[in-house]
């Protein structure tokens, strides 16, 4: 703040100081803007489930990958059972082969199946896993977002204040310096009283167009003072708008990150259940 005390007078005037100005505590705290350790955590934890899913994703290829090997053995197992021709002395075993190819077709067609079954999950997991990733990413953009509005916020309000202050000291000045007029208006009336009084000629004089000096000063001082108090006024709606701002914005953040989680535990509740599905078909 800025206090202290400059008296001009001059032959009897009185002199006053610049008056002292008053800085509310609050505004000189530093604001912390710093990441959150429990959105850190958040965002960790959200990583290591995606690298899970990954993994997840791999299995289920290297799966699939694994049938279709098994399906192009078959196949060739088929294949040379029909070029093969059983001689006569033992053709009746034709019987047992069919039977034999019979479950082999079947447990071909299981294996197409849990194939087409395996792909439609794969790809519904990556959907699940491509619209997390944007909605994670959506929501860092827009962290990152008020987090940059709100330095921004932080540079005008400080900004407000300084030209605040700088307002309230020109006020001062400009008051100390109508003091230091009136004081010299004093002087120089006193001065040209005694030069009156000393002189022997009397004359006549129509006092009623006298220099109203005390209305002038009064007038400017009222004047610069209605200044004052407008800049004053006018800075302070600024910032307590731009600060309900702020607090807007950062409410309007809360609940989206809150509604993100939600959406992130329900994701995770999906995800246990189709790998609860993937295992139990494992098991069979």
């Amino acid at each position: 703040g800025y206090a202290g005390g400059i008296g001009i007078g001059i032959s009897g005037g009185r002199s006053e100081g610049i008056r002292g100005v008053s800085i509310h505590p609050e505004l000189l705290k530093p604001l912390c803007v710093g990441v959150d350790p429990e959105e850190c955590q958040v965002r960790t934890h959200e990583k290591e489930q995606i690298k899970n899913l990954n993994n997840q994703f791999a299995c289920f290829i290297d799966k699939v990958r694994l049938l279709e090997q098994q399906n192009k053995v078959l196949t060739t197992k088929w294949e040379l059972l029909q070029q093969y021709v059983l001689p006569a002395s033992r053709r009746n075993l034709e019987p047992v082969f069919e039977n034999f190819i019979c479950n082999l077709r079947k447990q071909l067609e299981c294996v197409m199946g849990e194939r087409e079954r395996l792909e439609n999950e794969e790809r519904c997991l990556r959907d699940l896993v491509q619209e997390f990733k944007c909605k994670y990413e959506d929501e860092i953009n827009k962290r990152t977002a008020a987090e940059n509005e709100f330095v921004v916020l932080k540079k005008d309000v400080d900004c407000l204040y300084l030209t605040k202050e700088e307002l309230e000291v020109r006020v001062g000045l400009l008051r100390q310096q109508l003091e230091f007029l009136k004081c010299i208006y004093a002087e120089e009336r006193a001065q040209l009283d005694c030069q009156l009084c000393d002189t022997s000629v009397i004359v006549q004089m129509d006092n009623s167009r006298d220099l109203d000096m005390e209305g002038i000063i009064k007038s400017v001082e009222c004047c610069y003072e209605e200044i004052a108090q407008k800049s004053k006024a006018e800075v302070e709606a600024f910032y307590q708008t731009r600060l309900e701002e702020l607090h807007s914005s950062r409410g309007k953040f809360c609940d989206d990150l809150r509604n993100n989680q939600s959406e992130i535990a329900e994701l995770n509740r999906m995800i246990q259940k189709l790998q609860c599905e993937s295992d139990n078909v494992k098991k069979q």
